[in-house]
């Protein structure tokens, strides 16, 4: 008898640990607003960088005009 009674709760116990991890897959709405945040500071930061090319671009076109016409 003690281990018919072992045996349903090891049973019990996995059943009841995979569906906790099943469970564990789907992102709760915190998670998904962190991934949301993330995306928006990735996205800012790219608008930041690309902004600063073209500045530098800018700038390296009117040094080369300047240089031309000092010429």
């Amino acid at each position: 008898m003690k281990h018919a009674n072992l045996k349903k709760l090891l049973l019990t116990s996995l059943f009841a640990s995979l569906v906790a991890l099943a469970g564990c897959e789907e992102k709760g709405p915190m998670e998904k607003a962190g991934e949301s945040i993330d995306n928006a500071v990735d996205d800012a930061g790219d608008a930041i960088n690309d902004a600063g090319d073209e500045v530098e671009d800018a700038a390296d076109d009117a040094a080369d005009e300047i240089e031309d016409a000092a010429n």
